[in-house]
């Protein structure tokens, strides 16, 4: 079956970016799906501007030291590392808020989806927003560059080198997790080094920290200056070599481009496929736009196999909502919340793999909530679901603790106690209505239907018409958009 530019643009639109903006339905048909790529990347063309969410208070704190000793040495007392801890989880917070606030609304869509990518590639948890906010902006800069650069510039940044360790990892004394990590996680896939490389690869980075206001430093007199064998080659390696050797490496690109295959095209992998994408990747020297164009820009990607087969990921979802109906949550906590509830909150991983994606977004409970959102958006529905639960100290490794005796279900109750509020948001619909003006009345909800979902299943209409308002043609609309937002096609883009 042929299809038709709409739903191609808009299977471009939900994979390049967080789904199609209410002001571009009218378009979407009137343009081939190469001229709509054309115009992600030139929105995405502009540096972006640095996310600063830290507080006044943090602020004056940190500005008024001048390394690590000296915070080290100040004295503080038990309420003083609680306030601080307080300020910058406020803090991150904020960050969440403000990136989110871009997901939806920025005309970059191309690098602000790349950036939320990497963002999972390069999953980090940190207790500091300068950290965060300085790791964020290396995402987000060279979401769309290149690889080896932002490799390099994420592997020198306070919030990864203090998240995996490498503060420890000092001459005669190596810590093993980051050099580990570096390879299994984020260039070459287990199984392409040895214990031997990850021993080597560790001497290699011994020195590597930050200071406390982020900046990257080097301690010559930790580092081990000896010669290593790594994967094949020997010499004095530091850190740098080590990376630039790892990039050398084909296996690099092969890896990065089947994790970014799976997320952008599909579960399924076409090995043939990924093996020339990685081909030219390679010979492009990591070149991630030119990766993306390939993808995007190649009629393949548009075959009906890849169109409406991933599960939307919860910010995704919350994101897409969001840019076909534009809105205003009373309050921020309100957006945190869903977010928790549906197992994905931005700068919280779950662990150093991040999150798993795919069917692991689904359960018996989560899908029931991802169902209820448009109602309860419309509604103004009492929010008491207990969110999955966040552990800031096993990230999430050990699901057998006893709630009984650790600070779980403190933190539940806490949460639970906040969330049963009216989850109050103003849509404001005027746009979004305009786009159906011309659609006679029997054709209606094929066309909402056909401007929301990328399943190949079709919505039983007289299961969606029980619950449709009749009384007017606005309350057709708007009550037959959430219905679909509601079936279970909806949760695929």
């Amino acid at each position: 079956m042929a299809l038709t530019n709409q739903i191609k643009n808009q299977h471009l639109m939900w994979r390049a970016g967080f789904g199609p903006a209410v002001e571009q339905l009218g378009d979407l048909s009137k343009y081939n799906h190469k001229q709509v790529y054309k115009a992600l990347v030139k929105g995405s063309d502009s540096k972006p501007d640095y996310l600063n969410a830290a507080s006044n208070y943090l602020d004056g704190l940190y500005k008024g030291m001048q390394d690590v000793g000296r915070m080290q040495k100040k004295e503080l007392d038990a309420e003083e590392r609680k306030k601080i801890n307080q300020e910058n989880r406020e803090s991150i917070r904020n960050l969440n808020m403000l990136w989110s606030y871009e997901m939806v609304n920025s005309a970059a869509q191309l690098r602000e989806k790349m950036a939320f990518f990497w963002h999972g590639h390069f999953a980090c948890r940190n207790l500091n927003i300068y950290y965060q906010q300085r790791l964020l902006d290396i995402l987000r800069r060279n979401a769309l560059g290149n690889f080896g650069t932002m490799l390099k510039e994420v592997s020198k940044s306070a919030a990864m080198l203090n998240f995996l360790n490498n503060q420890q990892n000092k001459k005669d004394h190596p810590n093993e997790n980051f050099a580990r990590e570096v390879m299994e996680l984020f260039t070459l896939g287990r199984g392409n080094y040895t214990e031997d490389d990850v021993k080597q690869g560790a001497r290699a980075f011994t020195g590597w920290t930050a200071n406390l206001q982020g900046d990257f430093v080097f301690q010559k007199k930790q580092h081990d200056d000896g010669s290593k064998t790594f994967l094949g080659k020997s010499g004095n390696f530091d850190g740098d070599d080590i990376l630039n050797i790892i990039l050398d490496q084909k296996q690099a690109a092969r890896f990065i481009t089947q994790k970014i295959y799976k997320y952008f095209v599909n579960d399924e992998v076409d090995k043939d496929r990924v093996e020339k994408l990685a081909d030219k990747f390679y010979r492009d020297g990591y070149d991630i736009g030119k990766l993306m164009e390939e993808i995007f820009a190649g009629d393949w990607f548009y075959q009906e196999k890849n169109i409406g087969t991933r599960i939307k990921s919860p910010i995704e979802l919350i994101t897409g909502i969001q840019r076909m109906l534009p809105m205003k949550f009373q309050t921020d906590q309100s957006l945190m919340n869903l977010q928790q509830a549906l197992g994905q909150t931005l700068f919280y991983p779950p662990n150093v793999a991040g999150w798993a994606g795919g069917k692991t977004w689904i359960d018996s409970s989560t899908l029931m909530l991802r169902m209820r959102i448009p109602q309860m958006l419309d509604d103004k529905d009492v929010f008491n679901v207990t969110p999955k639960r966040d552990d800031d100290i096993l990230m999430g490794m050990n699901n057998n603790i006893d709630i009984n005796k650790d600070k779980a279900k403190v933190q539940d109750a806490k949460v639970m106690k906040n969330n049963k509020k009216p989850l109050t948001v103003h849509i404001d619909w005027s746009q979004y209505l305009k786009n159906f003006d011309s659609v006679a009345k029997e054709s209606l909800l094929t066309n909402i239907a056909g401007s929301l979902l990328q399943s190949k299943n079709e919505v039983n209409p007289d299961l969606i018409k029980q619950y449709i308002d009749n009384s007017s043609r606005e309350n057709f609309v708007k009550t037959a958009t959430l219905q679909i937002m509601s079936v279970p096609e909806y949760q695929l883009c």
